[in-house]
């Protein structure tokens, strides 16, 4: 019952709003739409954790205590980015840059886009998670290309092709897979895809072929994961879509991608019964914190500042979990979180910016603390939180990573030092300009939606000095089964 609700909520959500999302309270449904799942999702993550692992719908949803929390997150960034892009697609429209009508094509994929997420995340078939990632890029594609400018055209189309071509790499991994897992399991009564069914019989699959599918299931869903040198789709994406998209983008379907590859890397080690899916995941998620920590000093454009910077965290978490053990794995989910949750609420504050300065250049926007305190403060303390600056989760995340990899990979240490160091003067120096900067906004003509920037920076400051016993426990049980134990 709770599954169901779940994943039919925001499936009965786009279809509504696709027939009344251009009215003046679409808004209000799409948030109300967006709370019901948030409940839903809490309410099957008290069933887990009261209950342990539990399947649905005859083996074909999975949920236990890796993906749990993720739902859970998903689920509520979900809501609170429907609450931001009340006010923020209001101002759109008063400016001009979105039609009535088009707010109908926004809200319905909004909420199917959160459908698809929900589903990559809760199924156990690896048949229907390769589905529900193509489903993914197709609604966002629409998303990304909502003001229909050349410039959000190109990147649309640079994001459909790209993501599209890795995404038929997955599906090649994914056939490999079926391939190997025939033989053992056998074609009769369709479990040789699920994940459950899979991870069982591990250590029987043959290895070559298991190899050989990891290398294709890593490119194309580390196409969506944005990792260097696939990540050419996300600077723009992010930057040309509308910026309650962006937050999600970068908050959200990161994770859900990043998420798929863990589940293929827990199975195809147990196979190959050797570190080779660890070391292309430490190498791919070190190539991207160096390269992203570089590219952030050519960024003119706010929004592709900080997608470079989902590409840096998304190296960083990718490295953790090919260094694997109990305390790099609890480190990288820990860094899922709050990279999810900071990022998202930076993408708030500039997207408030943006509109008050009528620009998303970094020079055109200059002196927020002045005319709009609580935004100047809420991009301040993002950008201090996502640069790793204590007591924020992000540096309880990082030190973990960092102090692992001295131990475990110590020839990757000053790697991550310096390209952490060359991100902080990058994201600092552009960010206290325009905080502190000369005034040259402008007041919007309706107030800016601030509660979810503070919440989520509540969040992620309470999980920089203090992690609840309960997500611990989700962590380290999350750690353990990455782990393979």
């Amino acid at each position: 019952m709770t599954f169901l609700l779940l994943l039919s909520t925001p499936v009965c959500g786009a279809l509504l709003l696709g027939v009344f999302g251009a009215r003046r309270w679409a808004a209000h449904l799409n948030v109300g739409v967006s709370l019901i799942t948030f409940i839903a999702a809490c309410a099957l993550t008290t069933q887990v954790v009261n209950s342990g692992p539990l399947l649905a719908a005859h083996e074909q949803f999975f949920v236990d205590s890796f993906n749990v929390f993720l739902v859970t997150l998903t689920a509520f960034v979900g809501l609170t980015t429907s609450i931001f892009s009340r006010p923020y697609m209001r101002v759109e429209m008063t400016h001009g840059r979105v039609a009535p009508t088009r707010l109908r094509l926004y809200h319905s994929m909004y909420q199917l886009f959160m459908a698809t997420m929900l589903v990559a995340l809760t199924t156990n078939n690896m048949g229907l998670l390769w589905v529900s990632m193509e489903a993914a890029t197709l609604s966002t594609v629409l998303l990304v290309t909502l003001y229909r400018t050349p410039a959000s055209l190109e990147a649309g189309w640079k994001y459909f092709i790209l993501c599209g071509v890795g995404i038929a790499q997955a599906l090649f991994g994914t056939i490999l897979l079926y391939f190997a897992a025939e033989k053992v399991l056998g074609a009769a009564g369709g479990t040789a895809l699920l994940w459950t069914h899979l991870n069982a019989v591990k250590g029987h699959l043959e290895p070559t072929v298991l190899g050989l599918a990891f290398v294709f299931l890593f490119v194309g869903y580390g196409t969506k994961v944005g990792l260097a040198p696939l990540h050419n789709w996300l600077p723009d994406a992010h930057a040309e879509g509308p910026t309650p998209i962006s937050a999600v983008l970068s908050g959200l379907l990161l994770n859900v991608a990043i998420y798929a590859v863990v589940r293929c890397k827990v199975l195809v080690e147990g196979s190959l019964h050797s570190q080779l899916p660890s070391q292309i995941l430490m190498c791919f998620g070190l190539l991207s914190v160096v390269l992203a920590a570089f590219l952030l000093w050519r960024q003119r454009d706010i929004k592709r500042l900080f997608a470079y910077s989902s590409i840096e965290h998304m190296g960083i978490i990718t490295f953790a979990f090919g260094m694997g053990g109990p305390v790099a794995n609890f480190a990288a989910l820990l860094h899922m979180t709050v990279h999810s949750l900071t990022k998202s609420a930076i993408f708030f504050t500039v997207g408030h910016a943006a509109q008050k300065a009528g620009s998303q250049l970094m020079e055109d926007i200059r002196g927020l603390i002045t005319l709009s305190p609580t935004i100047g403060w809420g991009l301040m303390m993002g950008s201090l939180a996502i640069l790793g600056m204590p007591p924020f989760g992000v540096f309880a995340s990082e030190f973990l990573i960092l102090t692992t990899a001295m131990r475990e990979q110590p020839w990757a240490t000053p790697v991550l030092l310096a390209a952490l160091g060359v991100a902080f003067a990058a994201i600092f120096g552009r960010v206290q300009p325009m905080v502190f900067g000369e005034t040259t906004a402008k007041r919007l003509p309706h107030p800016p939606a601030l509660l979810p920037v503070f919440a989520h920076l509540a969040i992620v400051l309470m999980l920089g000095l203090y992690v609840p016993p309960y997500l611990a426990d989700w962590y380290r049980a999350a750690a353990r089964l990455i782990g393979g134990e």
